[in-house]
């Protein structure tokens, strides 16, 4: 696909996939545009945790451990992407950063292809986020529901798991 002038990108894991609680975020015409690319998954692992009492997906900056994630691949415009950077609290709270993402294989070729995209992780956090399960997926569950309330929090309050 030939890639448009202002358009970037983006490697969503968490709460922006389709099914989940913020997809709304990379539907919503009023955020700028969006188009699906495919399933992909990073070429480097890294830990993807759920954590904090709002049960928030994270990815932590530690490349090399954890596991491959799974996610979609979407290029947004420049509006959405500031809309993205909005929703992740850029630059205060979460990071971006370019990574290679594996696409999925094509039914037609057999193969896949990496591609660069951006990513939002987490650089500064509590290292007893390194001691929860680590992810390949994630996905809102009824016992363990993702919760915006955390929109009206500090960083501190984010942090704790009371």
């Amino acid at each position: 696909m030939l890639r448009m002038a202002g358009w970037r990108r983006v490697f969503v894991y968490g709460t922006l996939k389709k099914g989940e609680p913020n997809h709304h975020w990379l539907t919503s015409e009023e955020n700028g545009q969006a188009r699906f690319l495919g399933k992909g998954t990073t070429a480097v692992k890294f830990p993807l945790v759920v954590g904090t009492r709002y049960n928030i997906p994270f990815l932590l900056a530690r490349p090399g451990e954890g596991t491959h994630i799974d996610g979609e691949i979407y290029e947004v415009d420049d509006s959405m992407f500031g809309k993205l950077d909005q929703l992740e609290d850029y630059p205060d709270y979460y990071d971006r950063e370019e990574q290679q993402i594996q696409t999925e294989q094509n039914e037609s070729s057999c193969t896949s292809r990496s591609i660069q995209c951006w990513l939002y992780l987490i650089r500064n956090f509590p290292e007893k986020l390194l001691s929860k399960k680590m992810l390949s997926s994630y996905h809102n569950t009824p016992e363990q529901p993702y919760n915006e309330n955390y929109l009206e929090s500090t960083p501190e309050d984010i942090w704790s798991d009371e």
